[in-house]
């Protein structure tokens, strides 16, 4: 499953399996705790060398043993603090020495955790702890000087208020700096507390984890805004729910409901995305160059093409059959003697603009990398117009700084905008404004609401661009194309690589694809060309590297 969930999507989906009888809360939890325990030991597999061995006897965190492990797990007033104690009830049973603590009354623990610290207490002791005590006080943190693992299990993915307190020590950076000098390793369960699950965004503080454990599948705020940073490193545990592939099930169908009520939001990934990559990518026998469309992309003047022609570049490598730099008479020149397969076409004004669109053939067209703001302000409206497939980037988009109305007026459902941070602030400064707020309480605005307001009303796709990258509709479809994980790629960070994206997806355009498919699918490769190829890439290297990645994944 490809999808990404919210922290309500998520309780809706357990509810349902819950409800139907598919499954217990606390079956629920025990694969919770037991998914966090299997990635620890993947993840650190010396602690399968450590001499820790099952054990029947209580082990209360005490007096360093020799090289007993030794753990704390920090539990919540929530369900997540039941999975700590589940965390620590496996740990034990493996031969860990623990020290357990809970945030909160164990009174008022709903009844699945409830359960779950009873059958810890007959284990070890629970050292009790008010949510809300005096900052820095020691003794609601004791850390031992010999600590191998501290399980984060306060807040999960329902965090509403801000983190605060004295746990909220851990998210102080000396002390996660502490903790690493030392060897200690922090695990988060779900989400690392005080991250927004549905905005990568820190509500107060956030811990920062080396290891994040998320169940079922991941949720957006483990791939956007900054929560790969606090995350540290994420896996998913399956914990039972049903899959995609039992359409009998009352959690695929609470999913179909939501899913009709707010559009999910999709993680474009290597697993899931090459498979799904259109069949007409491939070139097919018979078929002629115009069968595969003719992309049209307008430079600067002089000594300004290199934008341009970087895009122009990235559309012919991605299949256009045809692709055309059109330039100012000044630039000419200059132009016609750096290009070999790809064509020249003088485009001056806007009237000579016009009639050069009276070519058909011509069914996508990309303005603004390298164009100048005052080309832009006078060819945009021409180029919308005609009504053909539209990509706005760069100098396009800033042209209409100050008055958007006037672009968003003429824009059309063929169009991509593909804005970076300051071009989209640009266009949608409330939006942005919202965007930079800081979040007081949670579920918190997102990237993924900011790119999906824009493009309803801007009309047409807006792909908001970043490490994580969003795409959205007008209807609500939205994608997230992460570059984090063991699919990050800090090289895209050079001058050119957002032009050679322009490109990319304006020739997906002139191929057919839809304007969302072709964003998409052109931001997926945009990665994988830059993973390929790894450090010391430049822009010029992206085009170049596309036909290894295609022929890498059978295209």
């Amino acid at each position: 499953m490809t999808e990404l969930l919210t922290a309500a999507q998520m309780q809706a989906i357990e509810r349902a399996a819950i409800e139907s009888g598919e499954v217990t809360g606390l079956e629920l939890m025990e694969r919770a705790g037991q998914g966090v325990v299997d990635a620890i030991y993947e993840e650190w597999p010396e602690f399968k060398d450590r001499g820790a061995s099952p054990s029947s006897s209580p082990r209360s965190l005490g007096p360093d043993e020799g090289d007993t492990l030794r753990a704390v797990v920090l539990c919540g007033p929530g369900n997540n603090g039941g999975d700590g104690f589940v965390v620590a009830r496996l740990l034990h049973a493996l031969g860990w020495n623990l020290g357990v603590f809970l945030y909160g009354d164990a009174e008022k623990l709903p009844p699945d955790a409830r359960v779950n610290y009873e059958r810890w207490m007959e284990l070890g002791a629970v050292k009790a702890r008010k949510i809300d005590p005096p900052p820095l006080v020691d003794e609601y943190l004791p850390f031992p000087d010999h600590l191998d693992l501290i399980v984060d299990s306060l807040f999960g993915t329902g965090l509403t208020r801000p983190f605060g307190g004295a746990f909220s020590l851990l998210a102080q950076e000396a002390v996660k700096t502490l903790l690493t000098e030392k060897g200690v390793r922090v695990v988060s369960v779900d989400t690392p507390s005080g991250l927004c699950a549905d905005s990568g965004r820190a509500i107060g503080s956030a811990i920062s984890a080396d290891l994040t454990v998320s169940f079922h599948t991941r949720k957006i705020g483990h791939l956007i805004a900054d929560g790969p940073r606090y995350c540290g490193k994420t896996v998913v545990a399956g914990i039972g729910l049903p899959s995609l592939e039992k359409p009998d099930s009352a959690a695929l169908s609470a999913l179909v409901k939501l899913h009709d009520q707010e559009k999910l939001v999709r993680v474009l990934c290597t697993e899931a995305d090459q498979s799904n990559l259109p069949q007409y990518l491939f070139k097919k026998l018979y078929e002629h160059k115009y069968s595969h469309g003719h992309a049209l992309i307008l430079s600067g003047g002089a000594a300004q093409t290199g934008a341009a022609r970087l895009a122009a570049r990235g559309a012919l490598r991605i299949g256009a059959g045809l692709v055309t730099l059109g330039v100012p008479g000044s630039a000419q020149m200059e132009v016609a003697a750096q290009l070999t397969a790809l064509m020249v076409q003088r485009v001056d004004g806007a009237e000579g603009f016009a009639d050069v669109l009276g070519d058909e053939r011509l069914n996508a067209l990309c303005l603004g990398p390298g164009m100048g703001v005052e080309r832009a302000r006078e060819l945009v409206p021409v180029a919308l117009q005609a009504k053909r497939a539209t990509v706005l980037d760069a100098d396009a988009l800033t042209a209409f700084e100050g008055d958007p109305a006037a672009l968003f007026s003429k824009l059309h459902d063929k169009c991509v905008l593909t804005p970076h941070g300051g071009e989209f602030a640009r266009l949608f400064p409330d939006i942005t404004e919202k965007l930079a707020a800081t979040p007081t309480k949670g579920p918190a605005y997102s990237k993924v609401d900011a790119t999906r307001e824009a493009a309803k009303r801007a009309g047409c796709v807006v792909l908001f661009k970043g490490p994580d990258t969003v795409i959205a509709a007008p209807d609500g479809r939205c994608s997230i194309n992460a570059a984090f994980y063991d699919r990050s790629a800090p090289w895209l960070a050079t001058a050119g690589s957002g032009d050679v994206l322009a490109g990319f997806i304006t020739g997906l355009l002139a191929r057919g694809f839809a304007p969302m498919q072709a964003a998409e699918t052109g931001a997926w490769l945009h990665v994988e060309c830059a993973r390929s190829f790894g450090p010391g890439l430049i822009a010029e290297d992206l085009p170049e590297q596309l036909p290894y990645v295609l022929k890498n994944i059978d295209i």
